[in-house]
């Protein structure tokens, strides 16, 4: 099969076209011809060799991917072959095939795309997981989520829009804040001309939201710890300012903060497939009522992974970034 697998780190154009041999699935697994794979800032950091794979991970990037299943492991039901999936997987989505546990799939409805459907996993299982479950974010509270016009921001601002949340988001340019609102922010704010904290203090008079989601990191938990509520909850999901940050402890103590964060990739199979149940129950019906999509920014051939990478790194894009294999279920 055709694969991305760079033999080593750097920029973008390490990521060139290589043969690989098709995997074999295992005992709960699936084989999935890929019909499209997601880009995420994860993939980003393991080409840098800043974020190498968990152990037993392939070494070819790619965190989602949708297509068909083409064969089944052990103690896979029959009934799964051939069907069209998306799922989230530890590795190996830029590629013809791969592999992904049964219990991480979900089925790809007619109101999506196979693009939009590989658009999905990644920021959904880490949105609903943060925001929802570990920051209890629910009906009428407000949430502030910087990166308004990432893939996990865009995600952010139509699950809050499904399930009853005020959304601020922050991001980078006027016309990134302008996407954001287009997209179903209730307000953006642009970081780099205002003072978030100022903006969601006037628009929350001064109660402060709910929750924060960040990716950020660095000096901006402090400041994010100033926009809560009392009783609010910060949930960091990345660092991309640093990994270290200085904290008012009093204040959280005064004001019963919660902070808290998490990462995806490495957690097991066991708590990804409760995962994917949870959202099959609850978040599915709204995909196969074609009431939530991805917002797709664009998308490159599986050979042109560099030029998707180029993309993201220049933070022009707004919402996901796809490549294709040229593979049409």
């Amino acid at each position: 099969m055709t694969a991305i697998d760079p033999a080593q780190a750097g920029g973008p154009e390490v990521l060139v076209a290589c043969e690989r041999p098709v995997p074999r699935p295992r005992a709960g697994e699936v084989l999935i011809r890929v019909a499209a794979a997601g880009v995420n800032r994860p993939d980003v950091m393991q080409r840098q060799g800043n974020y190498p794979p968990p152990p037993g991970a392939p070494s070819i990037p790619g965190l989602e991917i949708a297509g068909t299943i083409a064969a089944l492991g052990e103690d896979v039901g029959q009934e799964h072959l051939g069907q069209p999936v998306c799922a989230l997987v530890a590795g190996g989505g830029y590629a013809e095939y791969a592999l992904a546990p049964v219990g991480q799939c979900l089925p790809v409805p007619d109101a999506l795309s196979m693009v939009e459907a590989a658009a999905m996993p990644e920021t959904l299982f880490t949105v609903w997981t943060n925001l929802f479950e570990r920051a209890y974010a629910s009906d009428g509270d407000t949430v502030l989520v910087h990166g308004g016009t990432s893939g996990i921001g865009t995600m952010a601002i139509s699950l809050a829009n499904l399930f009853g949340l005020t959304i601020i988001v922050t991001c980078g340019s006027d016309d990134k804040c302008a996407a954001a609102k287009r997209h179903g922010a209730d307000y953006a704010i642009n970081y780099k001309t205002e003072d978030f904290v100022e903006r969601v203090a006037d628009i929350t008079n001064g109660e402060g939201v709910a929750a924060v989601l960040d990716m950020v990191g660095g000096d901006y938990v402090a400041r994010n710890l100033k926009c809560l509520a009392e009783d609010g909850r910060h949930v960091s999901i990345a660092v991309q300012r640093g990994a270290k940050a200085e904290i008012p402890i009093f204040a959280i103590m005064q004001r019963r903060l919660t902070l808290t964060g998490s990462t995806l990739r490495a957690r097991d199979t066991a708590f990804k497939a409760l995962v994917a149940d949870e959202l099959h129950r609850t978040v599915w019906p709204h995909v196969e009522a074609g009431r939530l999509k991805p917002l797709i920014d664009k998308s490159f051939a599986l050979k042109d992974a560099a030029k998707a990478h180029a993309r993201m790194e220049s933070g022009d894009h707004a919402g996901k970034i796809v490549l294709t294999t040229g593979y049409t279920p």
